[in-house]
């Protein structure tokens, strides 16, 4: 697994639930970025992770932060979490894997002694030079937001 923290962000420009293109660069000078890959829309872990993230939406606002998510479901899945869950950030298309693939989190899983390929549940934390300013890898869900907040805040 490769490691990006200090390195420049590998840029991904997506489209998000409305069809609308959203690219790294956009950001570029603007905001830091927290871009969190997940496996599946409406899946208890990506649930909770997803309403974490909302609940600290003004937090990472205050902090010049934006919030993307990335999975490798449709808009039309996307737009039925987001209004699911009252989201309040972009869920962005990922079905041919690319930005998956740029960052390392399309992976060989195990689950139940099956092998197949999936998304790593990790969260890239991009500053607004675009450098990789830090990255969790397998998160557990659980105080995961709170964590990427301490070091939005220089806490950590």
């Amino acid at each position: 697994m490769k490691q990006l923290k200090g390195l420049q962000a590998p840029e991904v420009s997506l489209l998000n639930e409305k069809g609308e293109n959203v690219s790294l660069k956009d950001f570029k000078g603007k905001k830091n970025v927290i871009l969190y890959f997940y496996p599946k829309d409406m899946t208890p872990g990506c649930t909770t992770e997803a309403c974490d993230f909302a609940a600290a939406q003004d937090d990472f606002s205050d902090l010049d932060a934006v919030i993307l998510g990335v999975s490798p479901d449709s808009a039309e899945r996307h737009n039925k979490f987001i209004e699911k869950h009252g989201l309040p950030f972009s869920l962005l298309v990922d079905e041919d894997l690319q930005a998956a693939k740029a960052y390392d989190v399309w992976q060989l899983k195990k689950n139940f002694g099956k092998e197949y390929m999936g998304i790593v549940r990790s969260t890239f934390l991009i500053n607004k030079e675009g450098i990789v300013e830090e990255e969790w890898r397998n998160v557990r869900v659980k105080d995961h937001v709170a964590a990427v907040a301490e070091v939005l805040r220089g806490e950590k």
